[in-house]
């Protein structure tokens, strides 16, 4: 280890900013971690992570990750509750072109509470000797010129060194601040442009309800997925099993088609979809708690690659740099590629760290390339999306997608390949691959 990897900054305890630093201990002597909000003890809900009472499951490729850095915490998250789904024979996906054959993949994906992934990751990473999680104080700007960013400057909380700045300094810094992320005024602070930003909206809102699992339950599956079918059916929902022997259930709707808040309503709304299964689950199931509601899906991308001058030391990534419709559960998933990869970076054979700030944003934009085209191609099916449009190219991948899962309703092969790419266990090239293509053509000639 050389004099310039000491002591690291990870803004943001958001799952990016918590497997960052985890990734991070390994190369640095010291890491902090800066969070905003204060930091719950339990398994329980902050401000900072508003999505929290939605649905969040774990890809396959994000669990793999996070197992590879904390080893063991797949057991410890079933312990505590959370479930493991087989994606290919425990979920019943009614894909818009019909029901995806089920079939034992072993592709594993964890679903819980976002509150109980949060807090075993927490747990986790309290227990690494070199990690501090310094909470409620508020990161204002990095500290640093253009050529380099030398730390950052923040204020603490509840009245703690009397409201004053201080600056605290580092070898490098990451933001994992999340979707709403004040990068673009802090590169101002430093007298750089900010970046180019992209953005696709198709006004999707959600509705999340828990409900107590009936002794009852269908046996023929443990998670429900009713897609969306635009532009025929903006409606969607998804029933996911998490600890507590309770349901999770998120109604969807695009174009402002906003599901209600009441539970009448949440129910009439069920009903609604392209099939009853979701109704008929719920219609007797005991409602935990209130209906809570969410509308900031918006994709939105910076391009911090493209910028001419990136300061040495500064490294952005997750929500912050690639904020995907959540609607689709790649942003932990993603997140986690990204951390992985800035470690990689950091010990390719550097003496220091110079040279690999440019670099890693580079190569995260090659990795965000392959969610970001799934998430928003799907957006653009509606009509009345906002940032982009369907061109040619995408009207054309959208007709190859349509017999991809038409193809998927009767063949194992081409549904296991469907699912690598959905749970990012292998890139979009993969349902394009001969034998995927010689079987959905085969199927669209037997019609």
């Amino acid at each position: 280890m050389s004099s310039r990897k000491t002591q690291a900054i990870v803004v943001g305890a958001s799952m990016a900013g918590m497997l960052t630093a985890r990734v991070l201990s390994d190369i640095f002597e010291r890491v902090i971690v800066l969070e905003r909000d204060a930091l719950p003890e339990g398994p329980e809900l902050r401000p900072g992570v508003p999505q929290a009472r939605h649905l969040h499951a774990l890809l396959p490729r994000g669990r793999r990750i996070l197992e590879k850095y904390f080893p063991g915490i797949t057991s410890e998250l079933v312990a505590a509750g959370a479930e493991i789904l087989d994606i290919g024979n425990d979920v019943a996906w009614l894909t818009p072109q019909g029901w995806g054959v089920r079939f034992a993949s072993q592709f594993e994906g964890v679903t819980s509470t976002r509150a109980l992934l949060d807090h075993a990751v927490r747990v986790r990473l309290r227990q690494v000797a070199n990690v501090e999680i310094r909470q409620e104080c508020d990161v204002i700007g990095l500290s640093g010129r253009a050529e380099r960013v030398e730390g950052v400057k923040l204020r603490f909380r509840n009245g703690r060194d009397h409201g004053g700045t201080k600056t605290l300094r580092s070898d490098l810094v990451v933001v994992a601040t999340g979707r709403n992320s004040a990068v673009p005024g802090w590169l101002r602070g430093l007298g750089l442009p900010e970046p180019e930003t992209t953005f696709v909206n198709a006004y999707i809102g959600y509705a999340s309800q828990i409900f107590r699992r009936p002794e009852s339950v269908p046996q023929t599956w443990r998670a429900l997925f009713i897609q969306a079918a635009p532009p025929k059916s903006r409606r969607a929902g998804i029933l996911f099993p998490v600890e507590g022997n309770r349901w999770i259930a998120t109604l969807q709707g695009g174009e402002s088609d906003y599901p209600p808040l009441d539970h009448a309503g949440f129910l009439e709304f069920a009903r609604s979809l392209r099939s009853a299964s979701l109704y008929e689950a719920l219609k007797n199931a005991e409602p935990l708690g209130s209906i809570t509601g969410y509308r900031s899906t918006e994709n939105r991308l910076f391009h911090y690659e493209k910028l001419k001058q990136w300061p040495e030391g500064l490294f952005v990534l997750g929500d912050t740099v690639c904020a995907f419709n959540p609607v689709y559960g790649q942003g932990m998933t993603a997140a986690a590629l990204a951390a992985e990869d800035l470690g990689q970076c950091l010990t390719a054979g550097r003496a220091d760290i110079d040279g690999t700030a440019r670099c890693f944003q580079r190569r995260l934009a090659r990795i965000n390339k392959a969610p970001w085209m799934l998430a928003t191609s799907e957006d653009l099916r509606y009509p009345r999306a906002e940032g982009a449009r369907a061109d040619r190219s995408t009207r054309q991948i959208h007709k190859y997608m349509d017999r991809v899962l038409r193809s998927a309703t009767r063949s194992v092969a081409v549904r296991r390949r469907f699912l690598e790419v959905q749970g990012m266990l292998k890139g979009p090239s993969t349902i394009f691959h001969p034998s995927v293509l010689l079987r959905v053509a085969t199927h669209a000639l037997m019609g």
